[in-house]
């Protein structure tokens, strides 16, 4: 399958890239940074910002499928790349008629989301970061998730708990909408989302991944993911 790749650089693209090639996929690697990918047999890669739409558009062209791993670290400022990036990819899709997308977005989305056996997270760090320090990029997010919804194509929402980096994929558990789980090893989320380029189980729905073989720690990620990335 002819699989398009946005954010392919990115730390889940880096993962969707090599995965979808070790399936045998021919691989569309788009990014703003080409020289950060090795060339390698199956893999072409494209230079494009996702907030241009004739630049997504060239990229898209003759894809079967695509996969969307956009993301930026939490901020207080207003943010636009999951909308403006989505509504893009969208919109090339319906015009080179291809029908799969598979999107990020997060269980923040489900108001339902709130992990068992997680007290600091669920009453501390959840109202700090994410719904405080990450309001604008989930305000953006559902901004993302509604026009994808409202396409004809046949999307996916995967949906992950707190992100983490972990070299290899587990045994990692997929739910409708929203998992009981904290933490996605970006692995497991990569592993999760080329699976759907050959499953339909969750055509337009949402994908709750979750990983619960390995787990980091809270402190750590909170200073990986919300403070070291903005340095």
């Amino acid at each position: 399958m002819r699989t398009v790749i946005f954010g392919a650089t990115g730390p889940t693209g880096r993962h969707l890239t090599a995965q979808a090639l070790a399936a045998g996929h021919q691989v569309t690697a788009v990014t703003r940074r080409p020289g950060s990918i090795q060339p390698r047999a199956g893999l072409t890669v494209i230079t494009a910002d996702v907030a241009n739409p004739d630049a997504v558009e060239r990229a898209v062209a003759g894809g079967d499928a695509v996969l969307s791993s956009l993301g930026v670290p939490l901020s207080p400022k207003p943010i636009t790349v999951y909308s403006l990036g989505n509504a893009n990819i969208v919109a090339a899709m319906h015009r080179h008629g291809v029908k799969r997308l598979v999107t990020v977005s997060s269980s923040v989305m489900d108001p339902m989301w709130r992990p068992t056996g997680a007290f600091f997270f669920n009453n501390i760090m959840d109202p700090l970061v994410n719904r405080r320090l990450g309001r604008t990029a989930h305000e953006d997010m559902r901004r993302m998730e509604a026009l994808v919804r409202d396409s004809d194509l046949d999307w996916t929402l995967a949906r992950p708990s707190g992100l983490f980096d972990h070299p290899t994929v587990t045994r990692y558990h997929v739910e409708d909408n929203v998992a009981d789980g904290l933490f996605t090893a970006r692995a497991d989320l990569a592993a999760s989302m080329v699976a759907q380029l050959t499953d339909d189980r969750f055509i337009r729905r949402a994908m709750a991944v979750i990983t619960t073989e390995v787990r980091p720690s809270i402190a750590g990620l909170i200073w990986r993911e919300a403070v070291a990335k903005k340095k």
